[in-house]
């Protein structure tokens, strides 16, 4: 079999129920690679500046890279489009068995762009390098349900969430297991009526022999050999060490319950662990003895220290129930706890508690049917539950995203990199936590080259739709597996991942982002109550000065817009001249 070339996309229009195939145009090849690079440069091109996200003008592209399936670890895919929780770009990954089935069913097509919104719910079949529009009986069902009624293929769903609705709900894979998490790409899905997309194909086997070098490089890695014996569940220890374990509503930096929910809870509860022969990630499972998991530190993060539930099985729990709702579960876990701060502030009628996992569960099932006021208003995010009913700055969000776990009073250059994410507060564009927590403070300029460093980087990953942990056995950015597949990009790959970057921004900036969005919530200016960090908090003086040195470094103006002359030298004109933008808004001087 030789290697695919993924040179096309299949475009499905969900109106019409109609297929078509089209190239993808070389240039854009050459200068975005795929995965998020293609999805962003697709989304720039075929939406117009204030597009409704849950219009059927939204685009939802399910995005390849050119080497997807090929890599050792874990493949992904990414799903792409405008944010019902934001209203800016986002690109959110799964993994799983999806995203290979997906790259052996497409064969010559590098993704997936679907357009419109059916006249009844369906389903989108994928499977020798094409796709039907289906009707589907699945409408309804949870996500393991759904994936269970094609126990012959590998699906990726909505769960209620996404068919009710809710600006946090995810497309799962694997029966819940791996989720396209932030952002509501999942609602996204639902407003189109789309509850599945059901692929077929066998994952290719190109290039085994360059496979196998890079996974034992990966094996006898720092990263692949932490992975092979925690998975991510060590870092809640991590952040707790550091006093940076966001706890009770970000009251504290560290939590008390934290060995109940770490690293040391998995090894003393846990009823089994499984690796695959690469020690991926993704083979990284611990059960329970009731069958829950807990394959990701954030669900610890999030639903146990972020609510104060030291307890694993009933973490492990409300996680499975956000798996099989469709949630995000930082976000559902950050809504819980603006629920008990309101409450606790005499906003609300209800009185919710830190440390209930009922209380949790019920009120998650709330937001998921919005039956009830509070369900109803948190299912739109928690800034809109606060402009709704009150208590803005009870919990901190960027771009009207909820924050992760890690607190940036704990590491400054965090705050910098949670501001200028391009999908709104987000660890996984820059965690620069890792070093700045053990090489003590940091300048402007370090800070700001550090998170810009990162975020290129692991921009010309999702390029390539890498497991950015598997992304550390590279050297070159992935250099030699283009080479292999016989992709040339125009420039090096550095350039790819700040062009990627700066189109990003200049999506955001079309939709009305300005620097007053990259601002951080007045929440992180008060200081923590307790932990190695006791005190610490957010100075305005020293965030003003690392952001203005971001946007020097990054050749963007005062306000935060990419310049002409950047714009320029990454090759960005034509994007930006040839679409539908409104006037004198888009570019800085």
């Amino acid at each position: 079999m030789t290697v695919a070339n993924r040179d096309r996309i299949l475009r499905v229009d969900l109106s019409s129920a109609s297929v078509e195939s089209r190239p993808v145009p070389g240039q854009w090849r050459q200068r975005f690679v795929g995965g998020k690079g293609l999805g962003a440069r697709y989304l720039y091109d075929e939406l117009d500046a204030g597009t409704d996200p849950l219009g059927p003008e939204n685009v939802l592209l399910f995005m390849l890279g050119p080497v997807s399936g090929l890599l050792p670890g874990e493949t992904r895919y990414a799903a792409v489009t405008k944010s019902p929780l934001t209203g800016g770009f986002l690109d959110s990954y799964a993994g799983g068995t999806f995203p290979d089935t997906l790259a052996g069913a497409l064969q010559d097509h590098i993704g997936i762009l679907v357009t419109g919104r059916a006249s009844e719910p369906v389903e989108l079949v994928v499977e020798d390098d094409g796709a039907t529009v289906e009707p589907t009986e699945t409408w309804g069902q949870d996500t393991a349900e759904t994936a269970a009624a094609f126990p012959d293929a590998s699906v990726a769903c909505i769960g209620p969430a996404g068919e009710q609705g809710v600006a946090f709900a995810t497309i799962a894979s694997d029966g819940g297991e791996h989720h396209a998490g932030r952002g509501g790409a999942g609602s996204v899905m639902g407003a189109k009526r789309l509850k599945a997309v059901v692929v077929r194909g066998d994952p290719p086997t190109d290039l085994a022999e360059l496979r196998e070098q890079y996974a034992q490089r990966y094996r006898e890695g720092d990263t692949g050999q932490w992975l092979h014996a925690s998975g991510t569940v060590e870092t809640v220890d991590f952040a707790n060490e550091v006093g940076a374990l966001s706890t009770r509503g970000w009251e504290d930096g560290q939590f008390e319950g934290a060995d109940g929910v770490g690293i040391e809870a998995v090894q003393e509860l846990a009823a089994g662990r499984e690796y695959d022969d690469e020690g991926s990630p993704g083979g990284f499972r611990v059960e329970t003895e009731d069958g829950e998991t807990i394959p990701r530190g954030a669900t610890a993060m999030s639903l146990g220290a972020g609510l104060g539930i030291d307890d694993f099985d009933a973490v492990a729990a409300l996680g499975e129930t956000c798996n099989r709702l469709g949630l995000d579960l930082i976000s559902a876990g950050s809504a819980v706890a603006w629920a008990i701060k309101a409450g606790d502030a005499g906003l609300l009628e209800e009185s919710l508690d830190y440390g209930s996992p009922d209380d949790a569960r019920a009120l998650l099932n709330e937001i998921v049917t919005r039956e009830t006021t509070l369900g109803d208003a948190l299912a739109d995010g928690v800034d809109a539950a606060s402009a709704r009913l009150g208590g803005d700055d009870l919990l901190p969000t960027v771009k009207a995203m909820e924050l992760p776990a890690y607190d940036p009073r704990g590491a400054r250059s965090m705050a910098l990199a949670y501001a200028t994410s391009d999908r709104g507060a987000c660890h996984r564009r820059a965690l620069t936590i890792e070093r700045e927590a053990f090489d003590g403070d940091w300048s402007p300029e370090r800070a700001a080259a550090a998170v810009i460093r990162e975020q290129d980087q692991r921009s010309v990953l999702w390029c390539l739709v890498v497991d950015d942990f598997v992304g550390d056995a590279f050297d070159d950015l992935g250099a030699e597996w283009l080479d292999a597949v016989g992709l040339d990009t125009d420039g090096d790959l550095a350039t790819v991942g700040e062009r990627v970057w700066n189109l990003t921004r200049l999506f955001n900036v079309r939709e009305g982002v300005s620097r007053a969005d990259d601002e951080l919530p007045a929440k992180l200016r008060e200081p923590l109550d307790s932990g190695p960090n006791a005190g610490a908090a957010i100075d305005t003086e020293s965030f003003d000065a690392m952001l203005d040195e971001y946007y020097s470094q990054r050749g963007w103006d005062a306000d935060g817009r990419p310049t002409r002359e950047t714009i320029e030298r990454l090759g960005l004109a034509d994007a930006v001249d040839g679409a539908t933008r409104p006037a004198d808004t888009t570019l800085g001087e």
